[in-house]
């Protein structure tokens, strides 16, 4: 019993803020959400805190590479990257490359990025291109694009070498969203027994396989890849990191969800105001207010209606917006979906945003030769023209450590100054936590439970034995 309150205390994870749900916040839309957004899935799991030696060791990390990475699906390149037979595109993590490539209209590989006489790459990191043949520069050595050796110059050389078995090995490869995903270990379950049912047929539902690359940045973070992506985890940082937004966001009471053991997300609706702000800003206000998402698709705000909510006139010019720039039908997609920010986590460093005003996809990947450092990447998918009108996807644009995100073409600057926000905390976290007497993180039980549930993750992962490729034992064709 709350003494002060008269309220009896919920069990440890019950608690919710008592303003307005997410849920009962969108089912007031005049366009009704589909079953996978009215729905909920939380789970409490535990309290304790979370050591820190995993952000600031270097060894630690050395160990991830080992013992996570090797085993879990990655979101390597986007079906877009190489949509012609022969194109490839480079995807490395850590110390692995791969050449990821068409190699067939329906077949895609990913071949380890080495060549198997003396180790040389094939082809080198960040690049893309197409090619008939993946040579090595340094003697000759050349495979086809289905990974069949082809040339052994010198073979009197090499009787003891069988070209027919020197294929180049493969990591695994499934298809899904339009993305390309690819996992080093042979043993791994299925992408879909990864990702699990529900969160299965949530993707599925987004057709994001109907969307292309508007713009792609990347930065590097001067923090510790765990921490860089549990800075976009929760929507309790909102009031104090991103004052300008606060009033149009329901911030603390944001729903947040876990599917499995690989799947994480939380709902916040835009439109409505903070319950930090309750009581202090009019609809009007709100609707004058709002700056969240691509801002630039709506260009005039109009009065309010009087019993009329801020959110659906924002949903509604939104729609008409979108409609109008991408010429696409979006009439029967929800208010919730035009408007809201869906945030889903796909362990282990991929976020999918499937909303239409924030449709982003986020990936982290750790600096090898730092574990200080890791590589932010922000991609904005938007729907294909309806009338099949020529698009082209973006190259991405590589910020150095100094630069805005605003800096980026293709970047609205309100959301820019949101991402640039949300990084400056990074330095002072990891440099707080190597200063700091306390060895732990302190969660929340409801609104930090992504992070949770992720670092739940990477204890699993760590707790198995290293694992290390052995190409003789790697899938070849």
């Amino acid at each position: 019993m709350n003494v002060e309150t008269g309220t009896i205390a919920a069990k440890p994870g019950e608690a919710r803020h008592p303003a307005i749900s997410t849920q009962a916040i969108i089912a007031q839309d005049r366009v009704k959400a589909p079953g996978w957004v009215a729905s909920e899935s939380y789970s409490y799991l535990g309290s304790e805190d979370i050591d820190t030696a995993r952000y600031t060791s270097a060894e630690y990390q050395r160990e991830e590479f080992a013992r996570l990475w090797t085993r879990t699906w990655q979101f390597a390149c986007r079906e877009e990257h190489i949509p012609e037979v022969g194109d490839y595109h480079v995807y490395d993590i850590g110390t692995s490359s791969f050449i990821v490539t068409r190699v067939a209209e329906n077949e895609i590989r990913a071949y380890f990025n080495a060549c198997l006489h003396r180790g040389t790459k094939l082809r080198a990191s960040g690049s893309e291109g197409n090619a008939r043949e993946f040579k090595c520069s340094f003697h000759g050595w050349s495979w086809a694009i289905d990974g069949s050796n082809t040339h052994i110059p010198c073979p009197w050389d090499f009787p003891h070498v069988d070209a027919a078995k020197m294929n180049l090995p493969e990591a695994r490869v499934e298809l899904l969203g339009g993305f390309v995903w690819i996992n080093m270990d042979p043993d791994a379950p299925c992408l879909r027994e990864y990702l699990g049912p529900e969160a299965l047929a949530h993707i599925e539902a987004w057709k994001l396989e109907d969307r292309y690359i508007a713009c792609h940045v990347s930065k590097p973070i001067p923090a510790n890849w765990k921490l860089n992506m549990e800075a976009f985890m929760e929507a309790y940082h909102v009031p104090d990191t991103h004052p300008q937004v606060s009033p149009t966001n329901a911030d603390q009471n944001s729903q947040y969800d876990v599917y499995g053991a690989h799947v994480d997300r939380f709902i916040s609706t835009l439109g409505v105001v903070s319950p930090v702000h309750q009581g202090k800003f009019s609809e009007q206000d709100v609707l004058d207010r709002f700056t969240v998402g691509d801002s630039s698709i709506v260009t005039d705000k109009p009065i309010v209606p009087e019993g009329e909510r801020a959110r659906q006139i924002m949903a509604d010019l939104f729609r008409a917006g979108f409609e109008k720039a991408a010429n696409a039908d979006l009439s029967d997609v929800s208010d919730s979906e035009i408007l809201d920010c869906f945030s889903y986590t796909i362990f282990p460093n991929t976020f999918l945003f499937p909303g239409i005003s924030l449709p982003m996809v986020y990936r982290f990947r750790p600096n090898w030769r730092d574990h200080r450092e890791s590589l932010y990447e922000v991609l904005f998918l938007r729907p294909k023209p309806a009338d099949s009108a020529a698009w082209t996807s973006a190259a991405c644009v590589a910020l150095t450590a100094d630069q805005s995100f605003k800096d980026a073409a293709g970047m609205d600057p309100g959301f820019g100054d949101i991402l640039d926000q949300d990084t400056d905390n990074l330095r002072l976290q990891q440099e707080g936590l190597e200063a700091s007497a306390k060895h732990g993180l302190t969660l929340a039980n409801y609104q930090e439970i992504r992070v949770r549930h992720f670092e739940q993750a990477v204890d699993r992962y760590m707790a198995m034995a290293p694992k290390v490729a052995d190409w003789k034992n790697l899938p070849k064709r």
